[in-house]
């Protein structure tokens, strides 16, 4: 089921009515990541406000889910002695059947959820289309409700939760943000058609039976995420499969009942199409005068069903593999429920503005994983592309509203802490918690670190001013001079450097930036010609702890990040002041880990130490130098590889090998390892359109994989990643859908006085002769191409739409699957990114060559 946007508030208002003190504590279930974990602070101050116990479980794949499914869940069912409750999923399983993973349905059994209810939020796209049309608790059979959409609990059409559902019976309940109820309707179709198909073998016999597959024997299948092929441990094989063509039919009780009605209008119901079938199998007296005419044969219908069944299955096999990409954070949505309930406030906000931060770092983007590409070569630019400018607008409005500016009590003027247009490093008070907008230029912990590391470990300069060669570094140098910035001084700590070179950086970045093609640098004035939603646009954030501390979004993110990659205990600082890898982290250990177990026990440990600084400003602080020692590991790492030539370019995509050298043990972590992977491609994109003055493949430019070898198991890690986002195309598309429905509608009305017309004429041709099964046959065939001829522009439409849909995605994730089931790789799938898995490290020179031929952006 899901639950839709205007509807946000309605199951924690429920929540709030039924639950005390006493009650079963609420599940919730975080991934490793910053957006899940800020959207977790902020759900968990809604909690406590309400005073409902909660339990928060942080969860590091998909293994680690089934084990809590079995752990956790499994014992809240009413069928298993408990009392059902909640179960809140942050970034957790938009991508997989939930009902399967958590062992909430059973194979063999009626679709019951024993009472535990589960609320999906999670950003990664596409949507397993079980958990959004399905999920539900099925009502007891009676007359005329006998098939799964018609034993829908009250309140649920179609999927879709409308006001008068009734919580508390259980289900997978998706949070929709906006693309479900206006951009998956043909998906919605295709699978509420599928769902109650009867069965058809190949020689057009109906099967009855509750099958759950149609496999034709031709090839294993790939391995569901929280598995893997040829396995080298003890894990448990079992898991869902994402990638679905048909709905599971396993969870209504008679495969063989029809749907309630036709999902498409202009197409006979499925209701009818059965029942024909059925009498024409059962009729055995040849036709006579005195008997009224037959109706289509059973051959013409059982082909009739084939064609609607592999349409079906076509539509929901393109969507899941057009590509993986991301929508709106989940921060972003639980901060909507908070606004819907009328809690926000600016720890809230913050919280929010961290996590949607955060989602930019990790190059996630309505393109998938990927960099954010600028140019004129495409109609939507940077992160989440117009959606996501707007998200920001939205935030900038919230810092507005929730911190007006101060009034000196003398000139009853706006007070200027540092003047306007300068990065702001202190607060106004001891007691400033506010959160202001800052012109936040592209560098990193610029705060905490000297202009000169800033500027030197920043990914945007990394690539712009190719640092990473002695030419780049040159024109660095060459740069900080024109500014007038000696060595001496931006070397020095950015807060201790001159007040008059900090008042004056922002006005000669503008001025010199141009020089060196870096218009992107700094924002512009307060108000100009790319400002699409109002002042400041492109400006940060930045909030102060009083004279504690002052940080940005971004801070705040790249810290939060690096604690859940690294670690604070990871890290220890050397008699000559640097960091330096600690002797636990960098040693391999003797303790066999095949399966990774004690490896995600070491994560999630972190998720704590970065759960207690999101709130704790003294613990962000401490993080601060395991921050620069990763990015210090990055700059080293993506200079070597780059410097050393080690980056082929394979016919698909560009690709290199981690395995040499002191910072290999921290790219076992998938996270650290994007990161890693965002700072080369998008410095290899400029190379690519400095060298060619284009960028390949669309203007997207080159796709790349990064391989990083985890020698304590034996595997490599590998991340792909896209070589630059794609528009936002589906967003775009929702802005014209009134008009594209209002032509739908008036194409369909025009179909069926068309399709009255000829059946008046077929009516009159049947009473004039008698028709034999032939002239049915015939007359059936002529319909159907009649039909499809009438739709045919639609048809067109429909394949425009799912081809936008799927254009710029990055498609590794379907790659990787078809790897593994082409080839004896023995590779292991439990990231929720399904761009990342472990290859056994004697398999990864195949896997790669196989990998090289497939399509990995669409």
């Amino acid at each position: 089921m899901y639950l839709p946007r205007e509807l946000i508030s309605k199951l924690y208002a429920h929540l709030q009515n039924t639950r005390h003190p006493l009650s079963p504590p609420v599940l919730v279930l975080v991934a490793l990541e910053p957006d899940s974990l800020c959207a977790c602070r902020i759900l968990t101050r809604l909690l406590k406000h309400d005073y409902i116990p909660h339990k928060i479980h942080p969860v590091a794949g998909y293994g680690d889910l089934e084990r809590a499914g079995q752990d956790l869940v499994a014992p809240m069912m009413e069928t298993r002695g408990g009392s059902g409750g909640v179960v809140i999923c942050l970034g957790v399983g938009g991508m997989v059947d939930m009902g399967t993973i958590l062992g909430l349905e059973v194979e063999g059994e009626e679709s019951s959820f024993g009472g535990v209810e589960v609320w999906v939020l999670d950003a990664h796209r596409p949507w397993n289309l079980s958990n959004v049309f399905g999920g539900y608790p099925l009502e007891p059979e009676a007359e005329g409700l006998t098939s799964y959409q018609g034993r829908a609990p009250e309140g649920v059409a179609s999927g879709r939760i409308e006001r008068s559902y009734r919580p508390g019976k259980g289900g997978i309940v998706v949070f929709d943000d906006g693309d479900i109820a206006e951009g998956l309707n043909a998906e919605r179709d295709a699978y509420l058609a599928l769902v109650d198909m009867p069965d058809i073998d190949d020689d057009g016999v109906e099967l009855y039976g509750d099958s759950d597959s149609e496999s034709d024997g031709e090839e294993e299948p790939a391995p569901k995420p929280g598995q893997k092929r040829k396995s080298w441990g003890d894990r448990d094989e079992e898991s869902s499969d994402e990638e679905d063509d048909r709905p599971r039919q396993r969870r209504r009780s008679n495969s063989s009942t029809p749907i309630a009605e036709s999902p498409r209008p202009a197409r006979r119901g499925l209701v009818s199409l059965r029942d024909d079938l059925i009498t024409s199998d059962d009729a055995e007296d040849p036709p006579s005068a005195a008997q009224p005419p037959k109706g289509p044969s059973a051959r013409s219908l059982r082909r009739k069903l084939i064609r609607m069944k592999q349409e079906n299955e076509g539509i929901i096999r393109n969507y899941y593999r057009g590509g993986a990409s991301y929508s709106e954070p989940v921060s972003a949505m639980v901060y909507s429920l908070a606004s819907e309930l009328g809690r926000e406030d600016n720890d809230l906000l913050w919280l929010t503005i961290v996590g949607v931060s955060s989602m930019e770092l990790y190059g996630r983007s309505s393109g998938g994983l990927a960099i954010s590409v600028k140019g004129s070569d495409t109609p939507a630019t940077g992160w989440m592309g117009v959606r996501g400018a707007r998200l920001r607008q939205l935030l900038r409005d919230e810092v507005r509203r929730l911190n007006p500016p101060e009034l000196t009590s003398q000139t009853g003027r706006v007070s200027q802490t540092e003047g306007p247009g300068i990065i702001p490093t202190t607060a106004s008070s001891p007691e400033d918690t506010s959160i202001r907008l800052s012109p936040e230029p592209r560098f990193l912990l610029i705060r905490h670190w000297s202009l000169y590391d800033s500027m030197l470990h920043s990914p945007y300069l990394f690539s712009k001013l190719r640092i990473y060669n002695e030419s780049g570094l040159k024109r660095l140098h060459k740069l900080l001079a024109k500014m007038g910035v000696s060595l001496v001084q931006c070397k020095q700590s950015y807060t201790h450097m001159d007040m008059t070179l900090k008042k004056e950086l922002r006005t000669k970045l503008l001025k010199y930036a141009s020089l060196y093609n870096l218009d992107d640098m700094v924002p512009g004035a307060e108000t100009d010609s790319r400002d699409r939603g109002g002042a400041k646009d492109g400006w940060g954030f930045v909030r102060s702890w009083g004279w504690r501390a002052t940080l940005s979004a971004q801070d705040v993110g790249v810290v939060i990040g690096a604690l859940l990659e690294v670690g604070r205990n990871s890290t220890y600082v050397s008699h000559d002041g640097s960091l330096q890898a600690s002797q636990s982290f960098s040693q391999s250990s003797d303790v066999v880990d095949d399966d990774g177990l004690a490896e995600t026990e070491e994560w999630v440990s972190r998720f704590w130490e970065a759960y207690d600084a999101l709130e704790d400003i003294d613990a962000l602080k401490s993080g601060l130098p395991t921050a620069q020692y990763l990015h210090r590991a990055i700059f080293r790492t993506g200079t070597s590889l780059i410097g050393k030539r080690q980056i082929k370019h394979l016919n698909a995509f560009r690709m290199c090998v981690i395995k040499d050298g002191p910072d290999v043990p921290l790219f076992t972590h998938p996270s650290a390892l994007t990161k890693l992977a965002l700072w080369i491609g998008e410095a290899l994109t400029e190379q690519e359109r400095d060298d060619r003055g284009k960028l390949s493949n669309g203007g997207r430019g080159t796709p790349l994989v990064v391989a990083s070898l985890n020698e304590k198991r034996g595997v490599y890690v590998v991340v792909g990643t896209g070589g630059g986002g794609g528009p936002d195309l589906a967003f775009l598309n929702r802005e014209g859908a009134k008009e594209k429905a209002a032509r739908r509608e008036a194409k369909q009305k025009e179909r069926e006085a068309r399709q009255k017309i000829r059946e008046e004429k077929r009516a009159a041709r049947r009473a004039q002769r008698n028709s034999d099964d032939d002239d049915d046959e015939e007359d059936d065939e002529t319909e159907s191409e009649g039909s499809d001829s009438d739709s045919d522009s639609d048809e067109e439409d429909e394949e425009d739409e799912r081809r936008k849909k799927g254009y710029g995605l990055n498609k590794f994730g379907s790659a990787f699957q078809d790897v593994i089931s082409e080839t004896n790789a023995r590779v292991r799938i439990d990231s929720f990114e399904h761009c990342v898995v472990e290859v056994q490290k004697d398999d990864l020179p195949g896997f790669l060559e196989s990998l090289s031929a497939k399509a990995v952006v669409g």
